[in-house]
């Protein structure tokens, strides 16, 4: 019997069980970045960017050299993905040439159409709706930061800011994954997708966790164990910046909004950062905050997601 591929296109694609092992590995991969090399010959993994992308880019094509393989960057507009060429027609030709397909694009759609052909891994690296692989590195960062993945379980997370973007969406699923208590606070005007909510509580009644939709910053960060936030003006909104600013002020995470969280609440915050905005700069380059971890971890999450992917397909 064929094995099934797996792929991992929202949060929710890997079990509670699932999760914590791949958590784990990423920590193990934070010790020694050099434990396993399941692409070693080397195998090609195709890296497809149809937005802008630094720290995507940089652990991705680190972490893929570093399991032994070798990361083909694609330029998304060059290659037309769906204009072009059909997205069908591309995956069969990528998917008899590499091991696994990492893309950074637009609506989820596309990658769903890509995955129902694929046979190989194919990884959400950022759609419009989830980011799956940054909240993989924000559950490694906290997890490194007290104690290790099974002390996730139980701690409140609060995110702040635009809750209908795809941190948001992520936080919700990849929290209640972790057995973690989230909660979302945003502006009435910017709520998550209810499905997605609907669904995070779902797997929350499973987990022991719990989501929440505040709308109120001192709803959301009482007592937090971490707090996180976001770009007010996520990628293609561009032209809503000046009237996203007055909803979202109120939501800004500065030294008073982080004072009410626990004492030693974590910081966190995927990048790029607009200090003055979303956050202070007092708060993003304080003690409390461990951004910069946080990004180094999105490299050791990401070879640990395609370890875990590519043992398994």
């Amino acid at each position: 019997m064929t094995t099934p591929t797996r792929h991992f296109l929202r949060d929710d694609d890997l079990s509670p069980a699932e999760l914590r092992s791949v958590l784990e590995l990423a920590l193990a991969f934070r010790d020694d970045r050099f434990i396993r090399s399941p692409l070693v010959g080397p195998r090609a993994v195709a890296v497809i960017f149809d937005k802008p992308t630094l720290r995507t880019q940089v652990s991705f094509t680190t972490g893929i050299a570093e399991l032994g393989g070798f990361p083909l960057v694609v330029d998304g507009k060059l290659a037309g993905i769906g204009k072009r060429e059909s997205i069908t027609d591309t995956t069969r030709v990528l998917d008899r040439q590499v091991a696994a397909i990492v893309w950074r694009t637009h609506d989820q759609s596309r990658l769903e159409e890509m995955a129902a052909v694929s046979r190989v891994p194919v990884v959400n690296a950022l759609t419009d709706q989830f980011h799956p692989c940054q909240i993989l590195a924000d559950l490694a960062t906290i997890a490194q930061h007290r104690g290790g993945v099974g002390r996730l379980a139980g701690k409140t997370l609060a995110y702040v800011g635009d809750g209908a973007n795809n941190m948001a969406h992520s936080y919700l699923l990849g929290g209640a994954t972790a057995g973690l208590h989230v909660r979302v606070g945003t502006p009435r005007a910017y709520l998550p997708d209810p499905q997605v909510v609907a669904d995070a509580a779902a797997i929350a009644t499973t987990t022991g966790g719990s989501v929440q939709v505040v709308h109120t910053i001192e709803e959301a960060v009482a007592g937090a164990d971490a707090v996180a936030t976001d770009t007010w003006v996520s990628m293609g909104q561009e032209d809503e910046a000046g009237e996203r600013e007055t909803p979202f002020m109120p939501f800004r995470l500065d030294s008073a909004a982080l004072a009410l969280a626990a004492p030693d609440a974590l910081v966190l915050h995927c990048l790029p950062a607009y200090r003055g905005k979303e956050i202070t700069a007092e708060v993003l380059d304080g003690p409390q905050s461990v951004v910069w971890d946080e990004a180094e971890f999105r490299l050791h999450a990401q070879k640990a997601l395609l370890s875990f992917l590519l043992e398994r397909s």
